[in-house]
């Protein structure tokens, strides 16, 4: 048997944060599987809108099904990381004004 490498899926440290993307793009693999999977998109959909080949998308959707949880771990981490975030954050000047509008 012959293993065929990926030629439509890349990893670079400092590019997305090191997660696995499309190959020549920004458009990360748990995207993709977002759109797909969650949002209902079609594959010939998701590679219009982003101007790829649909090669690249199923593979994309490949690589998500092989590394599922690890994705999936690292997409958990980044919202909680990002409500942390948003807890700790001081409210912008607007809310502050729309707060002291509303007696809060």
């Amino acid at each position: 048997m012959e293993r065929v490498s990926t030629e439509y899926i890349e990893i670079t440290p400092g590019v997305l944060g090191g997660k696995p993307r499309i190959a020549g793009h920004r458009i990360a693999v748990a995207h993709i599987a977002e759109m797909y999977l969650k949002m209902g998109q079609s594959i010939e959909e998701i590679a219009g809108k982003y101007d790829l080949s649909p090669a690249s998308v199923h593979a994309a959707m490949a690589y998500y099904y092989e590394h599922r949880e690890e994705i999936d771990r690292r997409t958990v981490a980044g919202e909680e990381f990002v409500e942390e975030l948003k807890r700790n954050m001081p409210p912008s000047p607007l809310e502050a004004k729309l707060r002291a509008i509303r007696g809060k």
